[in-house]
């Protein structure tokens, strides 16, 4: 091993089923993790909560098992240097400022409680000026609803409000307060990819905008909001104040998909990810300025590592259903026995035998925003067999990742010269060479797709100088890429898009009918 000892960052992923902390070394690998799942709060049809404190504690129990079996290794705890978060985004949390105590669960990302609320905001004078500004449209989506919605429904809060004691936060801030022990060290503090989807932050500022404030009548005076800081700060997120890393800085802070972005190494304009979830999240790096959509996409900070670099930024498109459409066939068709079996069902027949199936279960999100559509499949004939349908399942999540690239080529006037993939989805490589074909780039797949929590660590570790720069991470997490290349001409994936496009033409408007 030679005589210098091998330094290692943790990094806590806290996801919206799950909470994780893995130990990753110099290279990119992770050498321990423990992950715990918690509860799942659904009160009423479309809403969805988490508790704040099993958040925290799901969290502290994940660090001292991750630790555990690194010290069963052999390890020594001390060569773990900082400790790095990623979370969910836009899930919102509300706490007593003098107390440190939760005024209520945390209400998800997912939730649409508040839609009425959003309606109201929209017939708001100025409304459609705030996407220039913060780079996100008024929708369920930002934590600004949710914040209104408990602020008017939530007499604790209402009462935290009207004293001037009410500290909001997303989880991000919210787990760094606590793991700094609270009300003891009061870290109150924000990233900018995270604070990015508040609709609080000027997206060109990286501060907080009075404009966006007034507009949605909130009394500064009365809420605490989270200072913003650097997504790569050696002092600015306190350190852990319980568990067996007690002590231990945290020194680096970046919402999931910005993580995602990061761990895929996406630091120049131009690179961009796709992770293939229940949904599927592209995020494209523009550069050191906010490119404001006009093609339905939303725009965030990608990553703030401070010190000589400037901010960069991204244009983000989602795909409401990627992993669910396979998880449908099995569920609700049985066309097999489990999602990983998809792949090779469709690999039966050697091409989609002329079906195309529109995925819109409930409607269709960027590039398209088409609330009526509902999912459709064209094209059946006498020779159509179950290996046809899964493959043009497959083929759905390819289309529609490829509409959201080309409006952000045209937002960005920079063509994607690779994409970079994670999530379940990816493990099929049936879906990615049919990914390669219809974008005519090639699609690059780790070997280690833990990108999230390496994004996280590596954000951390630029801090504390584990890596000196990013030219030193370039070397992290190459070993066994899969590099899939378009083996199809662009005339025949044109074509093949353009019927794509045809049958989203067509789904249209069903939600309208009986």
């Amino acid at each position: 091993m030679g005589s210098v000892p091998e330094v290692f960052i943790g990094s806590i992923d806290q996801g919206t089923t799950s909470s994780r902390f893995l130990i990753f070394n110099k290279q990119g690998e992770p050498v321990a993790s423990h992950q715990l799942e918690f509860k799942q709060i659904y009160p009423q049809p479309g809403w969805h909560e988490h508790d704040p404190e099993e958040i925290v504690s799901s969290v502290e129990q994940c660090i001292d098992g991750a630790v555990k079996q690194f010290e069963t290794q052999g390890h020594n705890i001390n060569t773990i240097k900082a400790v790095g978060i990623t979370n969910q985004r836009e899930t919102t949390v509300v706490w007593n400022k003098e107390t440190g105590e939760a005024l209520y669960n945390a209400i998800v990302w997912t939730d649409t409680r508040h839609q009425g609320l959003v309606r109201k905001l929209k017939q708001r004078l100025g409304a459609d000026k705030l996407t220039d500004i913060c780079g996100l449209p008024l929708s369920t989506y930002p934590s600004v609803g949710k914040l209104l919605w408990l602020i008017e429904n939530v007499d604790k809060v209402k009462q935290a409000y009207e004293k001037g004691v009410l500290a909001f936060g997303t989880i991000d801030t919210w787990l760094v307060y606590k793991l700094n022990g609270g009300t003891k060290r009061n870290v109150f503090v924000s990233d900018p990819s995270n604070a990015s989807r508040t609709m609080f932050m000027n997206i060109s500022t990286l501060k907080y905008d009075e404009s966006l404030i007034d507009f949605f009548r909130i009394d500064r005076t009365k809420i605490a909001f989270p200072k913003i800081v650097h997504s790569s700060d050696s002092s600015a997120y306190g350190s852990l104040s319980s568990t067996v890393l007690k002590g231990v800085p945290i020194t680096g802070c970046l919402g999931d998909q910005s993580a995602a972005l990061v761990g895929q190494k996406g630091f120049t304009p131009g690179l961009g990810k796709n992770t293939y979830g229940t949904g599927s999240f592209i995020l494209y790096n523009v550069g050191e300025k906010p490119v404001i959509s006009t093609h339905g996409l939303l725009t965030t900070v990608a990553f703030d590592f401070g010190g000589n670099s400037k901010p960069m930024y991204a244009l983000e498109g989602s795909i409401a259903v990627a992993g669910s459409s396979v998880k449908f066939l099995v569920d609700n068709f049985g066309f097999i026995e489990s999602s990983s079996k998809i792949s090779s069902l469709a690999e039966t027949v050697e091409d989609n035998g002329g079906v195309t199936f529109v995925t819109a279960f409930s409607g269709l999100f960027a590039p398209y925003w088409i609330d009526d559509a509902r999912g459709t499949i064209f094209g059946i004939t006498a020779y159509t067999q179950r290996g046809h349908i899964a493959r043009a399942t497959l083929e759905a999540t390819c289309f529609q990742t490829k509409a959201i690239l080309v409006a952000m080529e045209k937002d960005s006037g920079h063509k994607l010269t690779e994409l970079a993939v994670d999530g379940g989805m990816c493990n099929s490589d049936l879906t990615m060479q049919t990914q390669s074909d219809l974008i005519s780039i090639p699609v690059k797949r780790p070997a280690m797709r833990e990108t999230t929590a390496l994004g996280a660590a590596i954000a951390a570790g630029l801090a504390v100088g584990v890596w000196e720069s990013i030219d030193e991470l370039k070397v992290v997490n190459t070993e066994g890429v899969t590099t899939f290349k378009p083996a199809i001409s662009k005339e025949e994936s044109s074509s093949r898009f353009a019927r794509w496009e045809k049958a989203v033409e067509m789904s249209k408007g069903w939600a309208h009918f009986g």
